[in-house]
This record gives structure tokens, sequence and C-alpha cells, in this order.
């Protein structure tokens, strides 16, 4: 794939998006862009600083009365003219997205872009069918219904591993419901997300309803979350950070918004499809070089499956291509900078001492070596209350652990502080109902992992968050619901007035 534009010229103008035109930040201090499979700058800028948060705020306050005005019909016609944008610049974001990430183009080109049109396409539809409870006379002197309305300026921070993704799940259901936002993307990780900006202007959505501020997270991003003109923070990200999050929002009465981390059971029982199962832990466990929330992470095997299992997963892992991501053929792309590289790599050098590498653990040299490159890696062996059993690591690593029973198996699923997305193995039509059941996660996929279409929620349980992306019922974060009553008895003097003064 070659790029249709380059990107310090795309971008020469700034990497803050504000009332509907970029902008240089005003932070005095430049930021780098980095292709982490080269390890090469592809574009440098001004970082966001206060200043840069509070114009964009005030922009996106001045746009809320127009917008949040404007007839559902209205809003849904602009998205879908949004979606039609995004499709026709579909490769151009694909680039762009592979480039600042590393992501295999294949990724890119058949998971982040079409994923993100689709989302827009659906939320078109969705910005029509904002309801509430029918009317009616619950005491049967009133009238009473309920209105769903826009709740104001909201201040969004999205993480690096899914940036154009991410600015979707983040805007699109807010402007549907007829706020407006300020994005904070990953300042290192910039670049889909202006784009996305730079289409929904060009699509007709009105200047100031979509910003963006590319900054620090102690700058730009606490100021942004603490803005007393933000009515609603939301955030996906680390749990160490969202903590911080929630401590800036609730000092300051916003509502709150998280979708943090996560360490997804992937259990196998000894009825399931043994090649199904290996061929589901792979890529469960490696999409996105494994920098994916929902990532599968800890293997759950009954024990007449085990040994197989680990096997297979093994020989499959090695067949993996890394390498360039921009090559077609590939699968495996780099993390997302050296730094995040050496943490991974760290958690599977501390794992040598009390459990075992059955395939990978290795930096990559040779033609590889410049980029921030990881081999699939599988680890058998360790105990549950291990660190490489409980802690995100966030990288292309699985851990296989065996069990006995079923209780056992639903036992260690659930034996993590996360909560955001399990999967279950097997062809009995009850193990599978007691799993999607008894996993505390807010997505259960059975004989499948990963998979998420616009229509269904994305939220977590425990240390995972609160909150729903994506579907209907995200409404619920981006909606104040009011309720309204009407007398209908044109009585002065009601009867529940005795209580307050008077006789009957």
């Amino acid at each position: 794939m070659g790029n249709s534009f380059q990107v310090q010229d795309r971008f020469a103008d700034g990497a803050q998006y504000i009332g509907g035109r970029l902008r240089s930040g005003t932070s005095g201090r430049r930021h780098e862009v980095v292709n982490p499979a080269t390890g090469e700058t592809v574009y440098s800028y001004e970082l966001a600083g206060t200043a840069d948060v509070d114009a964009a705020v005030a922009a996106a306050r001045d746009a809320f009365p127009g917008w949040s005005g404007a007839t559902p019909a209205e809003r849904s016609e602009a998205m879908h003219r949004f979606a039609a944008v995004l499709a026709e610049q579909a490769d151009d974001f694909a680039y762009a997205e592979s480039l600042q990430c590393g992501k295999p183009v294949k990724l890119s080109t058949e998971f982040d872009v079409p994923g993100t049109i689709d989302n827009t396409s659906f939320f078109a539809g969705a910005a029509r069918h904002l309801e509430g409870k029918s009317a009616g006379e619950y005491d049967g002197d009133h009238t009473s219904y309920v209105r769903r309305e826009a709740i104001g300026v909201i201040g969004s921070i999205a993480p690096w591993n899914y940036p154009l993704q991410m600015a979707a799940w983040k805007v699109l259901p807010a402007v549907a419901a007829g706020n407006t936002i300020v994005l904070k993307p990953a300042e290192i990780t910039p670049l889909t997300s202006l784009m996305f900006a730079q289409a929904a202007t060009e699509a007709g959505i009105p200047d100031g309803v979509i910003n963006i501020v590319t900054g620090a997270g102690k700058d730009a991003g606490e100021h942004l979350v603490g803005h007393p003109d933000v009515v609603m923070t939301s955030f996906t990200g680390s749990t160490a950070v969202g903590k911080r999050v929630a401590e800036i929002a609730t000092s300051t009465v916003k509502r709150l918004h998280l979708e943090l981390g996560g360490k997804a059971p992937f259990v196998v029982f000894d009825d399931a499809d043994l090649e199904a199962a290996v061929n589901g832990a792979v890529a469960g466990s490696l999409i996105n070089s494994g920098q994916d929330c929902t990532a599968a992470t800890r293997a759950y095997v009954q024990r007449p499956l085990y040994d197989a299992f680990v096997q297979g997963v093994a020989a499959l892992m090695e067949t993996v291509r890394v390498g360039d991501p921009f090559a077609p053929e590939t699968d495996l792309g780099p993390l997302i900078s050296h730094i995040h590289r050496d943490r991974v790599a760290g958690f599977v050098e501390r794992a040598r001492a009390y459990a075992t590498v059955v395939t990978g653990g290795e930096i990559p040299g040779g033609e590889l070596a410049d980029g921030a490159y990881y081999r699939p890696t599988l680890v058998a062996g360790a105990a549950q209350d291990s660190e490489i059993v409980q802690s995100e690591i966030f990288g292309p690593v699985l851990v296989v652990l065996p069990f006995d029973t079923d209780d056992e198996g639903i036992a260690l699923a659930n034996d993590t502080p996360y909560g955001l997305a399990a999967s279950a193995w097997t062809r009995d039509l009850y193990r599978a109902g007691r799993a999607t059941r008894e996993i505390k996660a807010g997505c259960v996929w059975v004989n499948d992992h990963i998979p998420i279409i616009s229509e269904m929620p994305h939220g977590g349980y425990k240390a995972s968050g609160f909150g729903k992306d994506m579907s209907s019922y995200s409404f619920e974060e981006y909606t104040q619901v009011k309720h309204v009553m009407y007398d209908n008895t044109a009585v002065a003097r009601k009867d529940w007035h005795r209580t307050i003064f008077g006789d009957r």
C-alpha cells in the first residue's frame, strides 16, 4: 500500500483540531510520532497546552446549542455523509493507522477502518431512535413522559492501541445524541483521530462539534477532565490512569465512563473442538500484537485436552509471520514502542524463574532489529497467583494453565481483578450457558474470541471499569433522562395539598 499523502505536509498546521481547523499547540514542547516498525520519525508537532484545551472546550460549548437543537434527522443525515467520506478515504486511514501503530495493513484494512465506517453508519441511524418510556397516566391525574436530552460538552481520552476505532467509539454516540466533544488522543498516535475530525467537517458536521487536542495526559488530559465546562468524561486506558481520571472527574461532579484494563480468560472444556480452540487462542491472543484489552491472555484448558492444546498453539504460533506492517503477508507487526516492547519482554523474562516458555520469548534481530518487535509467546506451568497470570501484559503473550472440574475452570477465570471479556469453548449447551452466566465479564463469547459488532455494547465488570461503548446502550452515558409531568385535572386545590396545609 502506498501512501496518498505526506504526513508532515498533511498536518503542517499542527496537531490540534479546534473549531473546524488545524492549529499548532501552545505548550512549548514538541513531540514526535514514530513508526514502531522502523524507529523513524514520521511527524513532529507542538503538543497541546492548557490554553488549547480551553479553546477547544469553548468551541464545543459554542457549537452545542445549534447541534443539540438540530433535529434527529438532521444529525442522522450529517452522520451518514460522514460515513460516506470515511469510506472514500479508507485507504488513507488504513495507511496512517499502520504507519503510526505498526499494525499489519491487513488488520487496518480489514478490521480497523471498516469497523469504524460501520460504527459511523450505525450511529447515523441510531441518532433517530433516542427513545424514552412511553407516555402514560401512571397516577391517574397526570400524564408523564421521558425526554432524553444531550448533556453538553464531553471531554474524552482515547488510547494508542486502536486510535481510529477508539476515536469513533468516543465521538459517535456523543454527537449522535446531540452533544459536542473534545477528544484527546494518545500523543503518540494522533494521526487518524485528526483525520476523523477532518472527515466530519468535510461531511458538513458543524465546526466545533468535534475537536481534537493532542497533548500529554498530565497537562492536556487532566485539564480537560477537570474543566468546569466539561460535563462528562469518557476514558479508555489502563486501570491505574483510570483511577486518576476518576479522582479528577468526581471532584468536579462529572459523569464518568471508564473502559479500563483486561486479562481475558479463554476457558477450554474437555468436549471442545480442539482445532477451533487452538486457532481461536492464537488469533485471540495475537490480534494487534496482543495490544488489545479483550485479547485472550489466560487459557484454562481442562486436563484431557491440555497437552494437545499446548502443542497445537505452540506449533501454530511458530508459523505466524512477523515483519513489515505494509507487507501484505505479514501477520504480526511490532509493538507500539521499544519501551513497551521491553516491558512485555520483562514479564516473560521474570516468568522464566517459575514457568516454562514453550515458544517465543524473543526479540528478533536481523532486518527487524530496528523495530519494536516481539515474537508470539506461549508460557506454561505458571501458578495462578503469579505475575504473568494476574497482570495485564498487553503484548503477544498467552499463558496456559490446566484445570480439572468445571467449577475450578470458572473459578480460575474469575480470579483476577479484571472483567472485560472472556470466552468459553464447549459443544455442551448447558456448559456454555453456565459459563456465560457465571463468568464475570462484560462480554462472554462462546466458541470464538474477539468479534465485536456495532449493535452490541462493550464494557466491563470490576477493575475493567463501567459504562458502555457502542450500541444504543452507550446513549445511557451521553444523555440526560428528564421526567416531564402534566396535571390533567385543572383542579386548583389538589387532594394531596392537605398533607401540607388545611383539611380535606
